[in-house]
């Protein structure tokens, strides 16, 4: 961190503690897990003040060596504020990364030399019926096991689909509605933004990026939001399922992955399709997610003299599955199968990974105890394995 961005998380966090000790003492609806929250006495504003960390554990036997590599780290630390401000139709969100994992910069050019700590800085505007107008940073409306937040994961992190082809973050403009047809729950989400990324603040590179989702939940809505949840922390007496489809166009992209990844010497148009799928019932839960990213233009930019790729944009198709069971004692075991396909054209090895894990939930998803070790089979190479270990504390 640079002694800028250093002083300016020094003063969240004061202001985060002050809060606390301002408020704690008046404050009868707090409790674990769910931050600190507060209204105005003329309820033209209202606060909720949360932070959390993980410490996460992780090692493999490295083949070469026959040592066991390994490291100890803080793998996310983050400070999230949100509420509404004037109206309660009108909500907003904040969200701050302090880790080194949050902060990284693939170049640090485009985002004036800083460090990237803003994850989330966006407005809700309820203007309408059933109808949100979002403005600013935030996920976008990609694949779900990348918008089911990192603290909600079913396993250690996301999965190697979610690695090569997510959407992640970007800035702009998103659309969102709902409504019934009888029991039937649907949901339709548009969005424009710049497509390169969060906390850019050069002039767009290229153009910009579009996506488009529709959620069907045929059996009515999950309890506690659980469709983007992982794990059936709540469960579920009768069945639920949503079932979701997203397109994205991202107009001449700059980056490897869309809005993730290096920036490359030339442009292409990213094609990005996805498909996923989410039930739960009386403690059991399966999640499946499909993905598949096309550069109509060819995905390789440049080359070695040699002839070999030296930069190209990842595309290609990719399956994750995974299943758990809740059992009432909170422990739950949870299997996880994920295989990348890149495009031939870009060089890149083909994966399978076939992951176990074993969670244990003190306080649901907000003190949470996980492991899980995953086998890695690339074609052409012995097979790898890695071990890891990650306490969750959300307050």
């Amino acid at each position: 961190m640079n002694s800028q961005s250093k002083r300016v998380a020094l003063a969240l966090l004061l202001f985060f503690l002050a809060g606390y000790t301002s408020f704690s003492q008046s404050i009868n609806n707090s409790r674990f897990g769910k931050g600190l929250q507060f209204i105005a006495a003329d309820s033209s504003f209202s606060v909720k003040m949360g932070a959390r960390f993980q410490v996460l554990y992780q090692g493999a036997p490295n083949p070469t060596t026959n040592n066991w590599d390994d490291r100890f780290l803080i793998r996310r630390a983050r400070l999230k504020f949100d509420g509404f401000a004037y109206s309660p139709k009108l909500e907003y969100k904040i969200e701050l990364g302090l880790s080194n994992s949050d902060i990284g910069n693939d170049n640090p050019a485009v985002s004036n030399n800083a460090d990237n700590i803003i994850l989330d800085a966006v407005a809700k505007w309820n203007f309408a019926p059933n109808l949100t107008l979002w403005v600013g940073q935030t996920k976008l409306p990609g694949n779900r096991e990348r918008v089911v937040s990192s603290q909600k994961l079913q396993f250690v992190d996301r999965s190697l689909l979610n690695a090569q082809f997510n959407l992640d973050r970007d800035a702009g403009l998103q659309l969102h509605h709902e409504h019934r047809l009888g029991n039937v729950l649907f949901r339709e989400i548009g969005s424009i933004s710049m497509g390169e990324g969060r906390d850019i603040t050069v002039n767009n590179a290229g153009g910009y990026d579009y996506t488009a989702r529709i959620e069907i939940l045929p059996l009515g809505e999950f309890e506690g939001e659980g469709d983007y949840v992982g794990g059936d922390i709540e469960r579920e007496q009768t069945p639920k399922i949503s079932i979701a489809a997203t397109y994205d166009f991202n107009d001449n992209a700059s980056r490897a992955r869309g809005q993730l990844g290096d920036f490359l010497s030339n442009q292409r148009d990213l094609n990005t399709v996805f498909v996923d799928a989410m039930f739960k019932y009386r403690g059991f839960s399966a999640m499946a997610e499909y993905a598949n990213r096309k550069a109509p233009e060819g995905p390789v930019v440049a080359r070695t003299d040699e002839g070999d790729i030296e930069e190209t944009f990842v595309t290609g198709n990719a399956l994750n599955i995974q299943a758990g069971y809740l059992l009432p004692t909170n422990w739950e075991i949870a299997g996880r199968y994920t295989t990348f396909n890149p495009a031939t054209a870009t060089g890149l090895e083909q994966q399978e990974q076939y992951t176990l894990g074993l969670s244990k939930y003190i306080v649901g998803h907000s003190l949470k105890v996980q492991s899980d070790v995953t086998l890695q089979d690339t074609p052409g190479s012995d097979n790898s394995y890695l071990f890891r270990v990650q306490m969750e504390v959300a307050l």
